[in-house]
């Protein structure tokens, strides 16, 4: 038996605050809320207002129409998990007897393998950004070291010690102690020989001392792609090739896994069959 019959706005910010007291990470909260915010703008076009008008009719419309809309299976997919989440969340709450997402299934997709740069590919971006030691610095990182974009803004310069990284926790993320190779610290030092005088705790900052953003950093990096000539390629592309080749280089499984703060090995172990299966080329990226 229901408990309380909520109205779906009333639902959707509930069920919001309770993923901020799980902790969950903020992009995470931010796509929850926007997918959900999707459907109920849906349903309140069908003239549903409260959560148990919601039928698994109702949801399989509303599947149909993002697929009219031309979303991807992948994005159709991502938006399902959300409701299906959301749904389970209000029967445990007992704000609905019977959830209507249960039989609500999945679009079938290809899973593409992750992007792992060349040694030409390698070689061709740190040529086009030498003279900007900034994104340098931000690409030597991301290469030698495997850390998040999120956890590259809001490094420190007191994170950076003589032969390691310190990755604060953050948001669902606890936080770690990585290595730091000869090609990390000498461009992080060449960097900092001539970042900008500011009072910014921040170790990469804005020419105005300002803190270099997520955003601002994918879109720049997305610039030298371009100009290295690499095609189909996103930031974390970077992390993942990182992975790739210390697996490659036999780096155990375990040691990879923890540098790069995944909560769960079998994480780490997808990359296996990528390197089994690809012809990865082995190298060293510090020698490059």
């Amino acid at each position: 038996m229901a408990k309380t019959i909520l109205g779906l706005k009333s639902a959707h910010s509930d069920f919001l605050d309770f993923l901020k007291e799980k902790g969950r990470a903020s992009a995470t909260i931010l796509a929850y809320g926007s997918d959900l915010q999707q459907l109920i703008d849906f349903c309140l076009q069908l003239k549903r207002s409260r959560v148990d008008e919601i039928t698994n009719s109702d949801l399989e419309a509303f599947k149909n129409f993002l697929k009219k809309e031309d979303y991807t299976a992948k994005s159709i997919s991502r938006k399902i998990n959300s409701i299906k989440t959301f749904f389970k969340y209000l029967h445990v709450q007992k704000h609905i007897s019977d959830n209507p997402s249960i039989a609500l299934t999945h679009p079938k997709y290809e899973v593409k393998p992750p992007r792992v740069l060349s040694k030409m590919e390698y070689r061709a971006l740190r040529d086009v950004c030498r003279n900007d030691r900034r994104i340098f610095a931000i690409i030597e990182l991301f290469l030698q070291t495997g850390i998040r974009i999120g956890e590259l803004a809001y490094l420190q310069l007191e994170d950076i010690k003589k032969n390691s990284l310190i990755i604060r926790a953050h948001e669902s993320h606890p936080s770690r102690q990585i290595p730091l190779n000869r090609a990390a610290k000498l461009s992080s030092e060449n960097y900092l020989s001539i970042r900008p005088k500011s009072k910014s705790k921040y170790l990469f900052i804005t020419k105005s001392g300002k803190p270099f953003l997520i955003r601002n950093i994918r879109s720049t990096l997305s610039r030298y792609f371009k100009l290295a000539g690499i095609e189909k390629v996103k930031v974390n592309d970077l992390r993942h090739t990182f992975i790739a080749h210390q697996l490659r280089a036999g780096t155990p499984l375990t040691l990879v896994s923890k540098i790069t703060g995944h909560k769960r090995l079998s994480t780490t172990e997808k990359y296996l069959d990528l390197i089994k299966k690809s012809s990865v080329e082995k190298f060293k990226l510090e020698e490059l």
